[in-house]
Protein backbone atom coordinates (compact mmCIF):
# COMPACT_ATOMS: atom_id res chain seq x y z
CA UNK A 1 0.00 0.00 0.00
CA UNK A 2 0.94 3.84 -0.79
CA UNK A 3 0.25 6.58 1.59
CA UNK A 4 1.12 10.10 1.48
CA UNK A 5 0.90 11.06 5.33
CA UNK A 6 3.66 10.18 8.12
CA UNK A 7 1.12 9.91 10.24
CA UNK A 8 -0.15 6.73 8.22
CA UNK A 9 3.36 5.55 9.00
CA UNK A 10 3.28 2.55 11.68
CA UNK A 11 6.42 2.02 14.01
CA UNK A 12 7.30 -1.59 14.08
CA UNK A 13 10.02 -2.87 16.40
CA UNK A 14 11.68 0.55 16.63
CA UNK A 15 12.12 0.18 12.72
CA UNK A 16 9.39 2.51 10.13
CA UNK A 17 9.37 -1.01 8.53
CA UNK A 18 6.48 0.67 6.67
CA UNK A 19 6.84 4.16 4.70
CA UNK A 20 10.00 4.23 2.92
CA UNK A 21 10.27 7.63 1.82
CA UNK A 22 10.80 8.07 -2.40
CA UNK A 23 11.98 10.44 -4.29
CA UNK A 24 11.89 10.91 -7.97
CA UNK A 25 14.90 10.31 -9.59
CA UNK A 26 14.30 12.55 -12.16
CA UNK A 27 13.56 15.92 -10.51
CA UNK A 28 14.49 15.11 -6.79
CA UNK A 29 10.86 15.97 -5.76
CA UNK A 30 9.12 13.86 -2.87
CA UNK A 31 6.86 11.09 -4.89
CA UNK A 32 5.25 9.11 -1.80
CA UNK A 33 5.55 6.18 0.73
CA UNK A 34 6.36 2.43 0.32
CA UNK A 35 5.09 -0.10 2.49
CA UNK A 36 5.76 -3.72 1.95
CA UNK A 37 5.37 -5.34 -0.97
CA UNK A 38 3.26 -2.84 -3.22
CA UNK A 39 3.33 -2.54 -6.84
CA UNK A 40 1.10 0.18 -7.65
CA UNK A 41 3.58 3.19 -9.87
CA UNK A 42 4.22 6.44 -8.69
CA UNK A 43 3.50 9.07 -10.96
CA UNK A 44 5.78 13.13 -9.97
CA UNK A 45 3.10 15.11 -9.73
CA UNK A 46 5.97 18.15 -11.02
CA UNK A 47 7.76 16.52 -13.94
CA UNK A 48 5.70 13.37 -14.62
CA UNK A 49 8.08 10.71 -14.39
CA UNK A 50 6.64 7.13 -13.41
CA UNK A 51 8.37 4.87 -10.96
CA UNK A 52 7.24 1.57 -12.00
CA UNK A 53 7.61 -2.23 -10.27
CA UNK A 54 7.97 -4.87 -12.49
CA UNK A 55 7.88 -8.80 -11.60
CA UNK A 56 8.65 -6.71 -7.84
CA UNK A 57 11.65 -4.40 -8.85
CA UNK A 58 11.41 -1.10 -8.97
CA UNK A 59 12.62 0.54 -11.86
CA UNK A 60 14.32 3.44 -10.96
CA UNK A 61 16.75 4.38 -13.52
CA UNK A 62 16.21 7.15 -15.81
CA UNK A 63 15.81 6.21 -19.98
CA UNK A 64 19.40 7.76 -20.12
CA UNK A 65 20.89 6.11 -17.39
CA UNK A 66 19.47 2.35 -19.50
CA UNK A 67 20.85 3.86 -22.54
CA UNK A 68 24.69 4.95 -20.39
CA UNK A 69 24.79 1.30 -18.35
CA UNK A 70 23.15 -0.70 -21.68
CA UNK A 71 27.20 -1.84 -22.27
CA UNK A 72 28.16 -2.32 -19.31
CA UNK A 73 24.98 -4.59 -18.07
CA UNK A 74 25.49 -6.16 -21.49
CA UNK A 75 28.99 -7.48 -21.02
CA UNK A 76 28.76 -7.95 -17.18
CA UNK A 77 25.61 -10.18 -17.52
CA UNK A 78 27.51 -12.46 -20.28
CA UNK A 79 30.87 -12.58 -17.77
CA UNK A 80 29.07 -13.61 -14.56
CA UNK A 81 27.07 -16.09 -16.84
CA UNK A 82 30.14 -17.65 -18.12
CA UNK A 83 31.84 -17.72 -14.64
CA UNK A 84 28.95 -20.36 -13.63
CA UNK A 85 27.37 -17.84 -11.36
CA UNK A 86 24.09 -18.22 -9.97
CA UNK A 87 21.54 -21.49 -9.92
CA UNK A 88 18.20 -22.43 -11.21
CA UNK A 89 18.00 -23.71 -7.24
CA UNK A 90 16.30 -21.89 -4.87
CA UNK A 91 18.52 -24.46 -1.67
CA UNK A 92 21.69 -21.95 -3.68
CA UNK A 93 20.68 -18.70 -2.63
CA UNK A 94 19.15 -19.80 0.76
CA UNK A 95 23.14 -21.00 1.98
CA UNK A 96 24.66 -18.51 0.18
CA UNK A 97 27.28 -16.55 2.04
CA UNK A 98 27.90 -19.59 3.85
CA UNK A 99 27.45 -22.31 1.16
CA UNK A 100 28.40 -22.41 -2.38
CA UNK A 101 26.78 -25.35 -3.43
CA UNK A 102 27.41 -24.69 -6.72
CA UNK A 103 31.07 -25.54 -5.79
CA UNK A 104 32.51 -22.59 -8.62
CA UNK A 105 33.06 -19.87 -6.63
CA UNK A 106 33.84 -21.13 -2.74
CA UNK A 107 36.71 -18.95 -2.37
CA UNK A 108 34.75 -15.74 -2.83
CA UNK A 109 31.92 -16.94 -1.09
CA UNK A 110 33.91 -17.53 1.79
CA UNK A 111 34.96 -13.86 1.71
CA UNK A 112 31.72 -12.48 1.73
CA UNK A 113 30.46 -15.01 4.86
CA UNK A 114 33.86 -13.64 7.07
CA UNK A 115 32.54 -10.15 6.02
CA UNK A 116 29.48 -10.64 6.97
CA UNK A 117 29.79 -12.02 9.75
CA UNK A 118 32.44 -8.75 11.35
CA UNK A 119 29.47 -6.75 9.96
CA UNK A 120 26.85 -8.43 12.20
CA UNK A 121 28.87 -8.94 15.16
CA UNK A 122 31.21 -6.32 15.53
CA UNK A 123 29.80 -3.13 13.66
CA UNK A 124 25.46 -3.85 13.46
CA UNK A 125 25.61 -4.10 17.61
CA UNK A 126 26.79 -0.51 18.04
CA UNK A 127 24.61 0.98 15.55
CA UNK A 128 21.43 -0.53 17.29
CA UNK A 129 22.83 0.77 20.80
CA UNK A 130 22.63 4.11 19.12
CA UNK A 131 18.90 3.94 17.91
CA UNK A 132 17.12 0.64 18.15
CA UNK A 133 17.62 -2.70 17.76
CA UNK A 134 16.25 -3.48 14.11
CA UNK A 135 17.95 -1.14 11.63
CA UNK A 136 16.57 0.51 8.09
CA UNK A 137 20.28 -0.79 6.05
CA UNK A 138 20.65 0.08 2.26
CA UNK A 139 22.52 -2.61 0.73
CA UNK A 140 24.03 -1.00 -2.15
CA UNK A 141 25.78 -3.31 -4.99
CA UNK A 142 22.80 -6.27 -3.69
CA UNK A 143 23.13 -8.68 -6.29
CA UNK A 144 21.07 -11.70 -5.79
CA UNK A 145 19.97 -10.09 -2.32
CA UNK A 146 21.76 -12.42 -0.20
CA UNK A 147 22.96 -9.72 2.57
CA UNK A 148 19.62 -8.17 2.51
CA UNK A 149 17.69 -11.59 2.89
CA UNK A 150 19.84 -12.25 6.05
CA UNK A 151 19.34 -9.11 7.27
CA UNK A 152 15.65 -9.57 6.84
CA UNK A 153 16.25 -13.06 8.75
CA UNK A 154 17.41 -11.12 12.18
CA UNK A 155 14.48 -8.66 11.43
CA UNK A 156 16.44 -5.64 10.12
CA UNK A 157 14.40 -3.87 7.55
CA UNK A 158 16.71 -3.73 4.37
CA UNK A 159 16.27 -2.06 0.81
CA UNK A 160 18.48 -3.61 -1.85
CA UNK A 161 19.91 -1.58 -4.79
CA UNK A 162 21.65 -2.89 -8.10
CA UNK A 163 21.53 -2.28 -11.50
CA UNK A 164 21.32 -5.69 -12.86
CA UNK A 165 17.60 -7.06 -12.76
CA UNK A 166 18.26 -10.63 -14.13
CA UNK A 167 17.10 -13.78 -12.50
CA UNK A 168 20.34 -15.82 -12.04
CA UNK A 169 22.56 -13.01 -10.89
CA UNK A 170 20.77 -10.38 -10.46
CA UNK A 171 17.36 -8.21 -8.27
CA UNK A 172 15.05 -11.12 -9.77
CA UNK A 173 16.98 -13.99 -8.12
CA UNK A 174 15.70 -12.45 -4.50
CA UNK A 175 12.07 -14.32 -5.47
CA UNK A 176 13.63 -17.36 -4.08
CA UNK A 177 13.89 -15.90 -0.81
CA UNK A 178 10.13 -16.06 -0.18
CA UNK A 179 10.32 -19.39 0.91
CA UNK A 180 11.97 -18.31 4.09
CA UNK A 181 10.50 -14.73 4.40
CA UNK A 182 7.28 -13.57 4.98
CA UNK A 183 7.50 -10.39 3.18
CA UNK A 184 10.30 -9.61 0.90
CA UNK A 185 12.21 -6.44 1.24
CA UNK A 186 12.12 -3.81 -1.28
CA UNK A 187 13.78 -4.68 -4.57
CA UNK A 188 14.94 -1.27 -6.72
CA UNK A 189 16.91 -1.35 -9.87
CA UNK A 190 18.93 2.47 -9.38
CA UNK A 191 22.33 3.62 -10.04
CA UNK A 192 23.91 4.89 -6.73
CA UNK A 193 24.62 8.31 -7.98
CA UNK A 194 21.11 9.46 -8.10
CA UNK A 195 19.19 6.55 -6.06
CA UNK A 196 15.06 6.75 -5.21
CA UNK A 197 14.99 8.02 -1.83
CA UNK A 198 14.49 10.79 0.61
CA UNK A 199 17.00 11.99 2.44
CA UNK A 200 17.81 10.66 5.74
CA UNK A 201 16.30 7.57 6.44
CA UNK A 202 18.67 4.69 6.82
CA UNK A 203 20.20 3.87 9.63
CA UNK A 204 23.51 2.17 7.61
CA UNK A 205 24.21 2.08 4.09
CA UNK A 206 26.48 -0.93 3.13
CA UNK A 207 28.46 -0.79 -0.55
CA UNK A 208 28.15 -4.07 -0.70
CA UNK A 209 31.42 -5.50 -2.53
CA UNK A 210 30.35 -2.37 -5.17
CA UNK A 211 32.22 1.07 -4.10
CA UNK A 212 34.72 0.29 -6.98
CA UNK A 213 32.52 0.44 -9.55
CA UNK A 214 31.88 3.91 -8.74
CA UNK A 215 32.93 6.68 -11.47
CA UNK A 216 33.79 9.12 -9.22
CA UNK A 217 33.99 8.11 -5.57
CA UNK A 218 33.15 11.77 -4.12
CA UNK A 219 29.62 11.57 -6.13
CA UNK A 220 29.16 8.22 -4.95
CA UNK A 221 29.84 8.57 -1.19
CA UNK A 222 27.79 11.90 -1.19
CA UNK A 223 24.53 10.33 -2.54
CA UNK A 224 25.43 7.31 0.62
CA UNK A 225 26.01 10.04 3.24
CA UNK A 226 22.65 12.23 1.93
CA UNK A 227 20.67 9.05 2.19
CA UNK A 228 21.84 8.10 5.81
CA UNK A 229 20.36 9.65 8.78
CA UNK A 230 22.51 11.97 11.23
CA UNK A 231 25.03 10.12 13.15
CA UNK A 232 24.21 6.52 10.87
CA UNK A 233 26.96 5.43 9.34
CA UNK A 234 27.90 4.35 5.89
CA UNK A 235 30.18 0.95 5.24
CA UNK A 236 32.37 0.35 1.83
CA UNK A 237 33.20 -3.75 2.20
CA UNK A 238 34.76 -5.90 -0.05
CA UNK A 239 36.35 -3.40 -1.86
CA UNK A 240 39.83 -4.17 -2.90
CA UNK A 241 42.65 -2.27 -1.40
CA UNK A 242 46.51 -1.23 -2.42
CA UNK A 243 49.22 0.42 -0.84
CA UNK A 244 50.66 1.25 -3.69
CA UNK A 245 48.57 3.42 -6.73
CA UNK A 246 51.07 1.63 -9.52
CA UNK A 247 49.70 -1.88 -8.08
CA UNK A 248 46.33 -1.13 -8.62
CA UNK A 249 47.08 0.49 -12.12
CA UNK A 250 48.96 -3.06 -13.16
CA UNK A 251 46.20 -5.11 -11.76
CA UNK A 252 43.61 -3.27 -14.35
CA UNK A 253 45.96 -3.80 -17.05
CA UNK A 254 46.16 -7.46 -16.56
CA UNK A 255 42.85 -7.45 -16.16
CA UNK A 256 41.94 -6.01 -19.25
CA UNK A 257 44.18 -8.41 -21.29
CA UNK A 258 42.87 -11.09 -19.23
CA UNK A 259 39.34 -10.01 -20.48
CA UNK A 260 39.84 -9.43 -23.78
CA UNK A 261 41.90 -12.78 -24.36
CA UNK A 262 38.93 -15.18 -22.75
CA UNK A 263 35.66 -12.66 -23.67
CA UNK A 264 37.06 -10.96 -26.84
CA UNK A 265 36.36 -7.25 -25.32
CA UNK A 266 37.61 -5.02 -22.92
CA UNK A 267 36.03 -4.56 -19.07
CA UNK A 268 35.70 -1.10 -19.30
CA UNK A 269 32.24 -0.36 -20.74
CA UNK A 270 32.55 2.01 -17.18
CA UNK A 271 35.05 4.28 -16.05
CA UNK A 272 35.12 2.52 -12.75
CA UNK A 273 37.64 3.59 -10.46
CA UNK A 274 38.03 -0.57 -9.35
CA UNK A 275 40.23 0.05 -6.33
CA UNK A 276 41.23 2.16 -3.02
CA UNK A 277 44.39 3.79 -1.32
CA UNK A 278 44.75 5.12 1.58
CA UNK A 279 45.50 8.20 -0.22
CA UNK A 280 41.92 8.04 -2.02
CA UNK A 281 40.43 7.45 1.49
CA UNK A 282 42.02 10.45 3.44
CA UNK A 283 40.76 12.68 0.22
CA UNK A 284 37.12 11.49 0.80
CA UNK A 285 37.59 12.10 4.52
CA UNK A 286 38.73 15.61 4.12
CA UNK A 287 36.18 16.50 1.45
CA UNK A 288 33.25 15.22 3.64
CA UNK A 289 34.70 15.99 6.83
CA UNK A 290 34.52 11.95 8.33
CA UNK A 291 36.72 9.85 9.52
CA UNK A 292 36.68 6.21 8.25
CA UNK A 293 37.20 3.52 10.82
CA UNK A 294 39.48 0.55 9.55
CA UNK A 295 38.19 -2.78 10.44
CA UNK A 296 40.41 -5.71 9.13
CA UNK A 297 38.48 -9.20 9.60
CA UNK A 298 41.31 -11.96 9.73
CA UNK A 299 39.97 -14.12 6.28
CA UNK A 300 42.30 -17.46 6.71
CA UNK A 301 45.97 -17.85 6.49
CA UNK A 302 46.01 -17.96 2.62
CA UNK A 303 44.85 -14.54 2.47
CA UNK A 304 46.68 -13.27 4.71
CA UNK A 305 50.60 -14.50 3.28
CA UNK A 306 49.02 -13.62 -0.31
CA UNK A 307 51.59 -9.91 0.12
CA UNK A 308 54.54 -11.94 1.09
CA UNK A 309 54.28 -14.68 -1.57
CA UNK A 310 53.64 -12.39 -4.32
CA UNK A 311 56.92 -10.21 -2.80
CA UNK A 312 59.14 -13.74 -3.17
CA UNK A 313 57.80 -14.44 -6.78
CA UNK A 314 58.74 -10.92 -7.97
CA UNK A 315 55.49 -10.19 -8.52
CA UNK A 316 53.39 -6.95 -7.36
CA UNK A 317 51.36 -6.51 -4.30
CA UNK A 318 48.05 -8.53 -4.55
CA UNK A 319 44.96 -6.43 -3.27
CA UNK A 320 43.68 -6.76 0.30
CA UNK A 321 39.80 -6.25 1.62
CA UNK A 322 39.09 -4.46 4.62
CA UNK A 323 35.98 -2.92 6.05
CA UNK A 324 35.71 0.81 5.43
CA UNK A 325 33.03 2.47 8.12
CA UNK A 326 32.77 6.18 8.59
CA UNK A 327 29.71 7.68 10.91
CA UNK A 328 27.28 10.51 8.83
CA UNK A 329 27.29 13.76 9.25
CA UNK A 330 24.80 16.28 8.57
Amino acid sequence: MLVSSQAQIKQHNGVQSAGLRLRCPQCFSAIGYLQDEDATPLDCLICGSRLACEHGIWRALLPEAVDRYADFVRNYESIRAAEGRGSTTAGYYLALPYQDLSRVHTSQWALRARTFRYIEQKILPRIATLTHNKLRILDLGAGNGWMSYRLRSKGHAPVAVDLLANDQDGLGAARHYKQKLKTLFPRFQAEVDNLPFASGQFDLVIFNSSFHYSENYEKTLAEALRCARKDGMVIVADSPWYGDEQDGIKMLAERRAAFIKHYGFPSDALKSLEFLTDRRLESLEQRFHIQWETHEPYYGIRWHTRPLLAKLRGRRAPSRFRIYGAKATK
